[in-house]
């Protein structure tokens, strides 16, 4: 029974039969109640109008013989009664069964309830005993009549006289139950094909998404449900897909991310290892030499040892700074800053530095110089001063880097161009990857590649978007907007 369709097949067939079964019985009982409702309503009153014809019969005398007589004429007039006549105890005093001989009158007792129920008008149906068979309950009409001054006796008319039940029982027992069993028998043979019908195809559906799902399962991550219908197991389906979409795009993502760590852990220790290297050498070269090492040679190595260590700082605090950004723990301090007074700070900050290089570093101000943006001045000029400084290391002797802003509607455009040795196009979409050169040598003058990546981070930490575009020998250009806050 692991079979769902199995299982559901033997369910519904078992309701099917239960409720056929209930039907059948319910029909008949109702069938038969509302018989015995219209009887005893079409002939309420036949017992009030024959009581009239007796009583004279039974107000001095009573004679058994013209009793039955009397009440033998009017059954055989209409066999579908039996008349009775019982003492106000509910014994009976006479009856016009078929089978009288048969019968012991003085063993017969009806319980008189009902009867005096019927006479008050108590609403119908109202059933009572039949003397010839006290355990079936039937329609029936009574009245009152008086016996040789015995008053409370009743005339008891069964509606349904056991001739009657007798004819009833033999046609139900033909062809009515039979073609009604049959009629059912057949609709319900006809629904339960239907529901098999039904619950197979629900079954095939059920057994291509169990197919689906153990092969995503065993790692077949392209296959997807085919979405049938606009029903429940189609939303199971469309869920099911959109959540292999999501898991593999992060597995893919995972697995970026794992590349980057290990990437990571390469770079940082490539960028450890080499000014370790070289701290260690001149160490050690300073104590081979002892006391022959000359000042001269001491001072320089001196200051190679603290020129790596400076570079060793700026490696771990890049580091640092990034992994704060990296899981947010930073939140901007904002205020309103002038972009034109930073922008003039930054270029009075780097100037000294593009002029040894040979380089020339100029500023294009706005026209409204007094535009201002909402944001944590320290943070902005840490990521301004990593583009312009790259700016500055990557263009050659004789150079230019060029900072303009301009007022773009509801933006602050901020341009940093140089004229340097640009950027190849298959690195442009890496060049705010950490650790990342298009320079694969890693020249030891270079940075480790962490600047522009920390400068994107807060540059969206600010709502604002950094891009680039480069033309290789001709220069690059880092375009930042900045979502302006007044003027």
């Amino acid at each position: 029974m692991r079979s769902f369709y199995l299982k559901i097949a033997v369910i519904f067939s078992a309701i099917l039969v239960i409720f056929g079964l209930l039907v059948v019985f319910i029909t008949m009982k109702a069938s038969s109640e509302i018989a015995q409702e219209a009887i005893q309503k079409t002939n309420r009153d036949i017992a009030s109008a024959l009581a009239h014809e007796f009583q004279p019969m039974l107000s001095e005398s009573f004679n058994q013989e013209e009793i039955e007589a009397k009440l033998t004429e009017l059954s055989g007039k209409n066999p579908q009664f039996d008349f009775y006549l019982l003492s106000r105890e509910g014994y009976v005093k006479s009856i016009i069964p078929a089978n009288r001989e048969n019968v012991a009158l003085d063993k017969i007792i009806i319980d008189t309830d009902p009867l005096d129920k019927f006479i008050n008008g108590d609403p119908l149906p109202i059933l009572a005993s039949d003397p010839l068979n006290p355990v079936r309950k039937k329609p029936f009409s009574v009245a009152n009549v008086s016996i040789m001054g015995s008053e409370g006796c009743y005339l008891y008319v069964v509606l349904e006289g056991d001739q009657f039940t007798q004819a009833t029982a033999m046609i139900t027992d033909s062809y009515i139950v039979r073609g009604t069993l049959m009629l059912l028998g057949f609709v319900l043979l006809i629904s339960l094909l239907t529901g098999l019908f039904i619950f197979s195809n629900l079954s095939k559906r059920l057994k291509k998404i169990k197919k689906t799902v153990t092969g995503f399962e065993r790692g077949q991550l392209n296959d997807r449900i085919e979405v049938q219908g606009n029903d429940e197991l189609s939303d199971l389906s469309v869920c099911f897909n959109r959540m292999a979409d999501t898991l593999v795009e992060n597995m893919k993502e995972i697995q970026k991310t794992d590349r980057l760590r290990r990437d990571l852990v390469a770079n940082v220790s490539h960028d450890l290892r080499s000014p370790i290297a070289s701290i260690q050498g001149y160490l050690e070269t300073i104590q081979m030499k002892g006391e022959s090492i000359t000042k001269e040679e001491l001072n320089s190595y001196f200051g190679t040892v603290l020129s790596n260590t400076k570079k060793l700082n700026r490696l771990i605090d890049d580091l640092f700074e990034l992994s704060k950004l990296d899981a947010e723990e930073v939140t901007p301090n904002l205020e309103n800053i002038s972009m034109a007074e930073l922008i003039q700070d930054l270029v009075q900050q780097f100037k000294p530095i593009a002029e040894k290089k040979g380089v020339l570093l100029e500023a294009e101000f706005p026209k409204n110089p007094n535009t201002l943006i909402e944001a944590d001045i320290s943070l902005m000029n840490r990521a301004l001063t990593n583009l312009i400084d790259n700016a500055i290391q990557h263009t050659p002797e004789g150079g230019k880097v060029t900072i303009s802003s301009v007022k773009s509607g509801q933006d602050f455009v901020l341009e940093i161009s140089d004229t340097g040795i640009g950027i190849p196009e298959k690195d442009l979409p890496h060049v705010f990857d950490r650790f990342y050169r298009a320079d694969k040598s890693r020249s030891e003058k270079q940075g480790a590649g962490l600047g522009l990546a920390i400068a994107q981070k807060i540059f969206r930490l600010h709502g604002a978007e950094v891009m680039v575009s480069s033309v290789e020998n001709e220069g690059t250009t880092f375009t930042v907007a900045i979502p302006g806050n007044g003027f």
